[in-house]
């Protein structure tokens, strides 16, 4: 790792931010028209095993587990539902009315709309690859 005095302008200069995440999916079809449908997005691009979205500066590409070892080996790809363990977190305006429309898109909420003791509301909810989001303001 080395002594960070020594670290030159060029590593310094990152990151700067993340420019895309592949989350793995077992049913690509279903996970996409889910994103279609709850975020409101339309496709940014797609191929056989893959559709991506734009968040912001973020893309999140929706990759078929079938096309995931190549991208990760020698890495395995766990299962659905092996457990979690990660949570993205989008801020809204007001949570409670977020979670109204998100139902009424067929959204299944884990938890909320609750108060955090940190300050903040938040609900969370799955997509159909097991990945949690949460809504927070």
């Amino acid at each position: 790792m080395g002594n960070p005095d020594e670290t030159s302008a060029s590593e310094a200069a990152w990151p700067k931010g993340i420019s895309a995440i592949t989350l793995f999916v077992e049913e690509l079809s279903v996970a996409k028209l889910f994103y279609q449908v709850v975020f409101g997005l339309p496709v940014y691009y797609e191929d056989d095993a893959s559709a991506v979205f734009q968040f912001g500066n973020t893309l999140i590409n929706l990759l078929e587990t079938t096309a995931a070892p190549e991208l990760i080996e020698p890495a395995r790809v766990a299962s659905r539902e092996a457990g979690h363990r990660l949570v993205f977190t989008i801020p809204v305006n007001d949570v409670d009315t977020m979670c109204a429309q998100l139902v009424a898109r067929g959204v299944k909420l884990l938890n909320g709309p609750m108060d955090r003791p940190w300050g903040i509301r938040t609900a969370s909810f799955m997509d159909p690859g097991g990945h949690i989001w949460e809504i927070a303001h």
